[in-house]
């Protein structure tokens, strides 16, 4: 076999291949083996049909063209592997001749990694927000652990805001009660805003066995979107008791003896919280002006499918358990389909991108996963899946996806050394010092790019 590759542009490549007739004699056997198999002549047993027989009563081109399908995608790898080529997706095949007795020419034209120079990363400066816990914040995280241990009390009078009221509830759409559109007993706090927007204001002012009507948009259910008449009815208004704020609380609430220690442990958790968004904020922006350091062509098809892709996860899944349509998301997101349709394409643009400028760091660094890292890796991704370890490793290995958990590991590390090269102060002017989180920095990937579904599609098919 003979194999050129024409680079036709930096993320595609054409093969010219011509194989000599006689390296087809595997694949030729194997054809005639097949076809044996799956058709009968008189005369002769199952399985035992002379060649030539076969190519009499069903042509020499059948054999010729189950052989060359059986061929092609072995004569494709040897020449991808010569040539030394990191394919993207499946190529598009074209046979240029075919001569029984002779030779096997064909072409294959296939997406490709662009070749992608690194520059020097270490000047890399980006700003981060400071970590600054106030009093306010103490005092919010107090109350809001404060409204968690309130208890309610029935009281004989008007609904008011913050009060807990039991209601029934009776949705009309033309006229019409929907099947899904009766609720009784329903316990809502007036003013959370849980419920259907206009609800506050309907029940507020109302007794126990008070009822009344009003219009709102349905969020969920069969009619959601549409615009329904719903009946509400007061059956019982409950008045809600926050503890005092003591040392008796501070007992209640957590393992501290005092109001004080529970206040110092808020403040250090904060403090905690607003670092891990420090550090997340900080990777984000490194690799922001990472990407603006390097070229980085992207192939078309890959760009297309990546984009088919979102737009069919969305619409087919994360729309389609809230109950929506696209047309309706829009409407809510106050979009139109084009600005959704650039949104979709840059953030296609920036998951490719991110993904070939690390891969080409993880290749630079020599950058490995060990057995531990991939362990902690797979614990953290079955937390965020609502799966047991056991059930996510399960279906990660399975799935043939343990390849695309490395590949989110490695460049988690290069996004780290990144980040560890560059210099990241705070609002005030202060230097921060990050730790070397790749766990941290492979969420932070993950977010940007998460191995673009179609490209791990076309690895898992290659």
């Amino acid at each position: 076999m003979k194999s050129a590759v024409e680079t036709l542009n930096p993320t595609r490549v054409r093969l010219s291949i011509e194989v000599p007739f006689e390296e087809l004699k595997d694949s030729l056997d194997a054809a005639y083996k097949k076809i044996n198999q799956q058709v009968t002549v008189k005369g002769f047993r199952k399985g035992k049909i002379p060649a030539r027989v076969i190519d009499q009563r069903f042509g020499r081109g059948a054999v010729l063209e189950e052989a060359v399908n059986d061929a092609l995608p072995k004569f494709y790898t040897e020449a991808v592997n010569e040539a030394e080529i990191d394919v993207l997706g499946q190529p598009e095949v074209d046979i240029t001749e075919l001569k029984d007795g002779e030779t096997l020419n064909f072409t294959a034209e296939v997406d490709v990694r662009p070749a992608i120079e690194i520059p020097d990363y270490s000047g890399i400066e980006v700003e981060v927000d400071a970590v600054e816990v106030t009093d306010e914040d103490i005092e919010k995280s107090v109350e809001q652990l404060r409204e968690r241990f309130a208890s309610t009390s029935p009281v004989e009078r008007a609904a008011e805001d913050g009060d807990v009221v039991t209601i029934d509830l009776e949705a009309k759409v033309d006229g019409e009660v929907l099947e899904d559109g009766v609720a009784s007993g329903v316990s809502y706090t007036i003013g959370s805003g849980e419920l259907l927007d206009g609800i506050d204001d309907a029940v507020k002012g109302l007794e126990a066995g008070g009822e009344a009507t009003f219009t709102s948009e349905l969020k969920g259910g069969s009619a959601a979107g549409k615009e329904a008449e719903v009946t509400v009815k007061v059956t019982q208004v409950a008045a809600r008791e926050l503890p005092a704020l003591d040392d008796e609380f501070a007992q209640l609430a957590s393992e501290f003896d005092t109001l004080d220690e529970l206040k110092a442990d808020s403040r250090k958790r904060l403090e905690n919280m607003k670092q891990y968004d420090q550090a997340t904020q900080a990777q984000e922006r490194v690799l922001e002006k990472l990407l603006e350091l390097v070229e980085v062509p992207v192939p078309e098809k890959l760009l297309e499918d990546e984009i088919n892709t979102r737009k069919h996860n969305l619409e087919h899944h994360q729309l389609g358990q809230m109950g929506l349509d696209l047309e309706k998301y829009l409407e809510i997101q106050g979009k139109t389909a084009e600005e959704f349709d650039t949104e979709t394409k840059d953030a296609a643009v920036k998951g490719i991108k991110t993904q070939f400028v690390l891969d080409e760091l993880v290749k630079r660094e020599k950058l490995n996963v060990n057995q531990e890292e991939l362990t902690e890796h797979l614990m953290r991704r079955a937390a965020s899946s609502g799966m047991s370890p056991d059930q996510f490793a399960q279906a990660v290995v399975e799935g043939g996806q343990v390849p695309l958990l490395v590949g989110e590991v490695a460049r988690g590390k290069a996004l780290a050394v990144v980040v560890e090269a560059a210099t990241v102060k705070d609002t005030n002017g202060e230097v921060i010092d990050l730790d070397d989180d790749e766990d941290e920095t492979a969420e932070t990937v993950e977010a940007s790019s998460e191995e673009t579904p179609a490209e791990a599609e076309d690895k898992t098919e290659a």
